[in-house]
């Protein structure tokens, strides 16, 4: 073999490392832009990563990546957000009985404090989708958290019995800036993370959501306890206002002044791809139709919402239950409801990282959905037991599986709707959760009065089966995985075919055509 033959082997044997390391997420922080390769989209084949027979005839040029460190103040920034928005949404229902005494309203009323968020996201959605994708997510979140803080400052003027009617309409400003909140967070782990981090940024976003969660359900029974006299009601309620206030107008500054819209250089191929799509290429009501249609997707929305409905309905309705059973103990409510949500924040965390470590997503939701089941029917039947600590137990179960599936859903959503807008598919999971929220809500809470909470638990318990079921049925298709592995796959054998034409390997590099 003479020395240019064993040259050229040499840069095969080179350039199909090259090939591994370029094309496969390695957390490099930066690839050349002259790192040219053939790059394929993948067939839509169910989980394979195989190339179909079509689409090997179109090239993608490898594109600059890069990832940046601000991308975890984008992520801190967004979570401290929705976290504020998420204690104003629970401030009024974890303390119920305290409220509705004080505004001498019925139960029903006390619940629409809380089911105004699922109620206002209905209609909005759509329009907010839209601007979300065609003004950007920092309009949206400078919007969003606008919003969260004129409700806020509203709310400071309604502590007195006579206010119920404003402070209703603070909360329903507080309901408008939650539909600029729930989209967010899948969008933002595409925006600004890589491959192998997209999973655990959205499960932290969601997380931001879910510690607002937990602090409402800890905070407002402490700074509100149950007196009788009503000026001292008046003041400790004022004090929880305006600390919601000081909070909210913090972070909107913050979100003014730091927020970015995106990183000057994408963080993956499949943003990168999307970048160089032309504005012209993309319809909203053409996505909106297009995910309308796509079945594994609609069955997602379904089961999604049922899961989602079901958490918003105890979230709601958790001090009623706790108080039926456990008269005078409105703190130890909060607590159990902090354990389910600090319970579902590190449920959401592992499931997270367990994505983006082994990319299951159909396996790993249908199994946290069915674990959501079992620990529902573990609740339900322990609550009445008389033993506090073992409500503490069964709920920090059901909030490990039931809350942990919320980063999930929409992650597969977004796997599963590649190159559909994650704002939009989001939005669409959101808004199924919304109208089951409201469902279950009020028809749980009517079969608390007649028959009890069991009944009422029981009851969330068959929809739970249905959405498990509905779950088993998904036919998988991770599309975004497979955009991210579009990888260089210039055979051994065409490579040989140019050698033997007498290309040598600077000439083939120098054509672009590697």
């Amino acid at each position: 073999m003479n020395s240019e033959d064993e040259v050229s082997h040499e840069w095969a044997d080179s350039l199909d490392k090259a090939r591994v390391n370029d094309c496969t997420p390695t957390g490099k922080e930066r690839n050349s832009l002259r790192e040219y390769a053939y790059c394929l989209p993948l067939g839509d084949g169910d989980d394979t990563l195989e190339p179909s027979a079509i689409d090997t005839a179109r090239l993608f040029p490898l594109m600059e990546t890069r990832l940046y460190k601000r991308r975890w103040v984008m992520l801190f920034i967004f979570s401290a957000y929705s976290m504020s928005n998420a204690f104003m949404w629970l401030q009024y229902g974890i303390i119920s009985n305290i409220f509705m005494r004080f505004y001498s309203i019925g139960t029903l009323a006390i619940d629409w404090l809380s089911m105004i968020y699922f109620l206002t996201y209905i209609p909005l959605i759509l329009p907010v989708t839209w601007l979300l994708d065609n003004r950007g997510i920092r309009d949206v979140a400078v919007v969003g958290s606008a919003y969260n803080c004129i409700g806020a400052w509203i709310k400071t003027g309604s502590a007195d019995p006579s206010m119920f009617a404003l402070t209703f309409f603070g909360q329903f400003m507080c309901s408008v800036a939650t539909v600029y909140i729930l989209g967010i967070p899948s969008r933002l782990a595409s925006l600004w993370f890589g491959q192998q981090e997209v999973s655990t940024a959205c499960s932290i976003g969601v997380l931001g959501n879910q510690l607002g969660i937990a602090i409402g359900f800890l905070v407002p029974p402490i700074l509100v306890p149950n007196v009788d006299d009503m000026d001292e009601l008046a003041h400790h309620i004022s004090i929880m206002f305006y600390i919601s206030a000081g909070v909210a107008t913090a972070i909107f500054v913050l979100v003014v002044i730091v927020f970015q819209e995106k990183p000057e250089i994408p963080p993956s191929q499949a943003q990168a791809q999307a970048r160089n799509m032309q504005p012209d290429e993309y319809s909203y009501t053409a996505s909106i139709f297009s995910l309308l249609r796509n079945k594994p997707f609609m069955l997602l929305v379904i089961s999604y919402g049922l899961n989602v409905g079901c958490f918003y309905a105890i979230s709601t309705l958790l001090n009623r239950m706790i108080i039926e059973h456990y008269p005078g103990e409105e703190v130890n409510a909060g607590r159990i409801g902090l354990t389910i949500v600090i319970a579902g924040m590190a449920g959401s965390l592992i499931c997270g990282v367990w994505l983006d470590k082994t990319k299951t997503y159909k396996q790993t939701t249908l199994a946290v959905y069915i674990l959501s089941l079992i620990g529902m029917l573990v609740y339900a039947f322990t609550l009445n037991l008389g033993h506090l600590w073992v409500v503490f137990v069964t709920a920090g179960v059901l909030g490990f599986f039931m809350t942990g599936y919320l980063p999930l859903g929409f992650e597969y959503a977004v796997e599963l709707t590649y190159p559909e807008s994650e704002g939009t598919s989001s939005g669409l999971l959101n808004c199924s959760a919304q109208i089951f929220g409201i469902i279950f809500t009020i028809a749980q809470g009517k079969i608390m009065d007649k028959w009890g909470t069991l009944a009422g638990n029981i009851f969330l318990c068959i929809f739970l089966l249905i959405g498990t079921v509905l779950t088993g049925f998904i036919k998988s298709d991770l599309r975004r995985q497979k955009a991210n592995q579009q990888v260089e796959v210039q055979t051994v054998s065409t490579i040989t075919a140019d050698l033997e034409r007498g290309i040598s390997p600077p000439e083939v590099l120098k054509e672009g055509r590697l």
